[in-house]
């Protein structure tokens, strides 16, 4: 590809491709609706240093993250540290990570964890994603792995995940999981990455590297109607005025590319609106103290408001923290539900409430600080025979483009994932 190219988003999926068609070459123009960029990569301040609003970690087998560093110049800002996973149901927190705590694992009986572990490992180093998008994760565990590992483990996490939606959610998606996570190992332990100073760290370097290209960043600077003429697009118009470029990328969240086109292409349009999104919300805790050992806990209590309990700092160090305990209570959430209108302060409340029973010792005391956020388009809702509404690469008009989070599938989001799309939105072929 050559010419001028606009690029609408500003998220980890617009920057990545904005650098990559610089690099290549072409001048380029991204515009942004909101008036920061970055997206779901944004940080805050905490504990005199900057942490992401949405937890992130990074695995051993990101090479598009990493060949991304490495151009940056920040490869050696990349930490990787041992992760510990943990279950937290009807019998409290119990390890999770290593085949060890599968043993003495309970709720499971024995031919329980001999079926999990052969499943597991079918599903992770051996099936086929695309043959198994129209059957349901759950039906197949019920089915392969039996009874007990559904009902106490699979079903309980899918639904924490996906709510009402958990039923319908293909198996595929569940071999992408178990995929990277399986890829992520060396042995019997899993190591994870951080990169120290946080995402922050990228966002600056990729925005310095992009003006050192001449990228021109435009936020605060939403998409207001695209001009079409003779199946291309002629003209992006925006509230500072029009933008001309040979040619269009599109990677924001589906629902406003079908507003865009919901006069010019009408089935496109509404092609656009089948692929819907769950939402999701965070509080982050300031501790003085500890809750757990472990870093990641999947919460399969139907009673527990969070789904998720990512300790920070059980991964990396607290001193990076002025040794501040940093905690995430996570859940994804139905843009339906009713927890999508409730207010920081009532869930903020309700979080911190079933700690009080999932920690004993736990004292409000130790709180030092609180921080809440919440999106609207956090995953895409990747039900049954997703990959069919995921839209090509090549839009319908002939200088058209489109890369966003619907393309990660059967992958989850992650930055490494943002990277790999803008590749292949700009036409590269990806091994």
């Amino acid at each position: 590809m050559s010419g001028s190219l606009a690029i609408v988003g500003a998220g980890a999926t617009g920057l990545a491709a904005a650098y990559l068609a610089a690099r290549g070459g072409r001048s380029v123009t991204v515009l942004e609706s909101s008036p920061s960029v970055g997206g779901l990569l944004d940080t805050f301040s905490i504990a005199g240093t900057r942490l992401e609003k949405y937890y992130h970690h990074f695995f051993t087998h990101d090479r598009f993250l990493l060949a991304m560093l490495e151009d940056l110049g920040i490869r050696d800002r990349l930490r990787f540290f041992p992760g510990s996973i943990g279950v937290h149901g009807p019998y409290g927190i119990q390890p999770f990570g290593a085949p060890s705590d599968l043993l003495g694992y309970r709720g499971l009986s024995p031919a329980d964890k001999a079926r999990f572990v052969l499943t597991s490992l079918y599903l992770g180093k051996v099936a086929d994603w695309r043959r198994f998008e129209n059957i349901s994760a759950v039906s197949w565990f019920d089915r392969w792995a039996g009874r007990g590992v559904t009902q106490n483990l699979w079903h309980p996490l899918l639904r924490a995940k996906f709510g009402r939606h958990a039923d319908r959610i293909p198996l595929s998606w569940m071999i992408g999981r178990l995929s990277q996570r399986m890829n992520s190992r060396s042995g019997t332990s899993e190591r994870l990455g951080y990169l120290e100073g946080s995402l922050s760290v990228y966002l600056e370097a990729l925005m310095d590297r992009l003006t050192k290209l001449g990228v021109r960043v435009v936020p605060s600077c939403p998409v207001r109607r695209v001009v079409t003429e003779e199946g291309r697009i002629v003209r992006l118009e925006t509230d500072l005025g029009p933008i001309l470029a040979d040619e269009t990328l599109f990677t924001q969240p589906m629902g406003s590319m079908a507003d865009l086109f919901e006069e010019s292409l009408p089935d496109y349009s509404a092609a656009c609106r089948s692929v819907r999104y769950l939402g999701a919300l965070c509080v982050v805790l300031e501790l003085s103290q500890p809750l757990s050992a472990t870093y990641w806990v999947n919460v399969t209590d139907p009673a527990c408001p969070f789904t998720g309990l990512v300790e920070h700092t059980n991964l990396v160090p607290p001193a990076a923290y002025q040794n501040r305990r940093i905690v995430y209570l996570g859940r994804y959430f139905d843009l339906e539900d009713p927890i999508a209108a409730m207010s920081a302060e009532a869930i903020t409340a309700e979080f911190v409430g079933y700690l009080r029973a999932m920690f004993p010792a736990f004292e409000d005391s130790t709180i030092q600080g609180t921080r809440f956020f919440r999106t609207r388009t956090a995953a895409t809702l990747c039900d049954l025979g997703f990959s069919a509404r995921v839209p090509a690469f090549a839009g319908p008009l002939k200088n058209m483009r489109v890369g966003n989070m619907a393309h990660v599938y059967p992958d989850e989001r992650s930055l490494n994932n943002a990277i790999r799309v803008a590749h292949a939105a700009l036409g590269a072929k990806l091994a």
